[in-house]
């Protein structure tokens, strides 16, 4: 009996000690700003775009600027920097991988936004593969074709963002949707956008300059 407890205890201890990590999507399908931040729709009225825009729109005058679009850059930074060291490293970007954005990663089904009408059966099963020609990551949920915002911003290959990094490839990424070159960015800009990005036609042999780093492996 007392073999039988002791071993219930062991299979208890060990099973705490290795728990897997589970991946959890949230309800609805989120957009994914620029720069990485997931903004989810609370209900069918609620776009999750407007959000993000308002948001880096700091003044209030109906336009996105560079120096906002880096301002909101540097606020998500400090969220994503936990031990305030000045970089994201690759623990703190695994964190994001997982638990802040896990719609990112390129096992899971593309999800649909409140009150979208489900696809036909077999739809997305490309995208849900990961295959080449389709959106990956947050590029199907997002303005630019990089399906890992974050990770795609270590310039210099190093496995960790640091704030400059962070800055510069905002700055780059404004110029990027930037289309017009009028210096700044409006929601009726940005909605135009992502209305292509979701419905562009795409290759396998399509070159998009706009891609950024591919996601990690699991391992």
């Amino acid at each position: 009996m007392e073999v039988l407890a002791l071993g219930i205890l062991f299979w208890a201890a060990a099973a705490t000690l290795d728990k897997p990590v589970v991946v959890t999507g949230h309800a609805w399908a989120p957009f994914i700003s620029p720069m990485g931040e997931p903004f989810r729709s609370r209900s069918n009225t609620d776009d999750a775009l407007t959000r993000w825009f308002q948001q880096a729109d700091k003044n209030g005058d109906g336009a996105v600027d560079a120096v906002e679009m880096q301002a909101d850059a540097e606020r998500f930074f400090a969220l994503l920097d936990i031990d305030h060291s000045g970089e994201i490293d690759p623990v703190e970007l695994n964190q994001y991988e997982l638990e802040v954005a896990p719609e990112i990663q390129t096992a899971m089904k593309t999800m649909r936004g409140p009150g979208a009408k489900k696809g036909k059966k077999g739809e997305g099963i490309d995208d849900m593969l990961g295959l080449t020609g389709a959106l990956q990551g947050a590029a199907r949920y997002g303005l630019l074709n990089i399906p890992e915002p974050v990770a795609a911003a270590d310039a210099d290959f190093d496995r960790g963002v640091s704030l400059s990094e962070f800055k510069l490839a905002a700055a780059r990424r404004f110029e990027l949707l930037d289309t017009g070159h009028t210096g700044k960015l409006t929601l009726q800009s940005l909605q135009t956008i992502r209305e292509a990005q979701l419905t562009a036609k795409r290759r396998p042999e399509d070159n998009d300059g706009r891609v950024g780093n591919g996601l990690p492996t699991a391992n």
